[in-house]
């Protein structure tokens, strides 16, 4: 591996050069989902055009999310972990735009269940208490804000956006379109989930809900049309179109396989129903022996003789053909005149 510093970014890289962690074949719909995050992220942070206070909300948000201000070997700095090349040198170029901070970004790479995985580390030493203050980290009485700060929350409509933008470049995941299609943030407190709920709600998702996962709490999403909804919202529209026709591509297969599920359960039962009904044509036969009425001994017997036929296709067999109705009727007083003389047995 050879170490390389570019746009003040220090890079692990590979012999190819390349950026990316590699995948092995086993993780391969992890690097679709991925891929789909990457692009998302990138369209998120290309945003230029915003005011400054929903610049700054943006920002705020991503540190919070991402990690805030925390103790260093006794000495306070301002760390957010992304997992985004785009999304952290962002947040690198607004520290020094708009507060006036200097930051580095490291590369790093971590060990999950799924492997390897990049993250870059944007870290603030000098003055990282100030700039806590001035990122609303901190309030006026120096205590850390659990959630997010009120200026946000009440804030104008961009700076709802903007907050909701930056917690999901920081800690946002989504997945493919289909049944379980997800978009949710992974929120470091309690109090964060909740504020990130109540932005959703001030742009019109009620269904961004949290949800806690082993020692985490989460905002989720998995409608659909809210998920489009909020792309848009926050920026990225060609991703939501992305995400539409890929939804449009999704929804024909879960309608098939709905269908076919549908169809599985249909036959389940209506074999079950043709064993119980020649289990009580037999018996039937068994009670009335040569007793039986022609037209009622042929229709038990066609039962017999083709147990996996609908009534339909049994009344199309016999001679002459009947409705399904006639053939169902006719089993019908089979079964009942069978039970008719094995309680008249019984009685005797």
């Amino acid at each position: 591996m050879e170490l390389s510093t570019t746009f003040g970014i220090t890079e692990c890289r590979g012999m190819n050069g390349n950026t990316r962690s590699s995948d092995s074949g086993k993780h391969g719909n992890r690097r679709v989902l991925l891929a789909l995050l990457d692009d998302v992220k990138s369209e998120l942070a290309a945003i230029d055009n915003d005011l400054p206070v929903a610049v700054m909300a943006q920002a705020a948000a991503m540190m919070r999310f991402g990690g805030g201000l925390r103790p260093v070997n006794n000495q306070a700095v301002v760390r957010a972990q992304l997992d985004s090349i785009d999304a952290s040198r962002w947040l690198q170029r607004t520290i020094s735009t708009h507060f006036h901070r200097q930051a580095i970004v490291t590369q790093v790479m971590r060990s999950t269940p799924m492997g390897q995985v990049r993250r870059y580390d944007v870290l603030v030493e000098r003055g990282a208490t100030a700039l806590a203050l001035q990122a609303g980290l901190l309030d006026r009485r120096m205590h850390l804000v659990k959630g997010l700060p009120s200026e946000i929350i009440t804030g104008n409509i961009a700076q709802v956006k903007a907050a909701w933008r930056g917690a999901f470049l920081a800690r946002g995941f989504i997945s493919e379109p289909g049944e379980a299609g997800f978009l949710e943030v992974v929120c470091p407190s309690r109090e964060a989930a909740l504020a990130l709920e109540d932005a959703a709600r001030r742009l019109g998702i009620t269904s961004a809900k949290i949800r806690q996962v082993r020692s985490s709490e989460r905002v989720t999403m998995r409608d659909p049309d809210a998920i489009e909804r909020m792309l848009n919202l926050m920026g990225a529209p060609r991703s939501a179109r992305e995400w539409t026709g890929k939804r449009s591509d999704a929804e024909p297969r879960t309608k098939t396989n709905r269908l076919a599920n549908f169809d599985d359960a249909n036959m389940r039962r209506s074999a079950k129903a043709a064993a119980e009904a020649i289990s009580k044509v037999n018996h039937a036969f068994e009670v009335l022996g040569d007793d039986v009425p022609d037209n009622l001994r042929a229709a038990g017997q066609l039962r017999l003789d083709h147990p996996e036929a609908s009534l339909e296709e049994l009344g199309r067999k016999a001679t002459p053909p009947i409705t399904k109705d006639a053939i169902a009727g006719r089993i019908r007083r089979l079964l009942q005149l069978a039970d008719k003389v094995s309680k008249s047995q019984s009685r005797d």
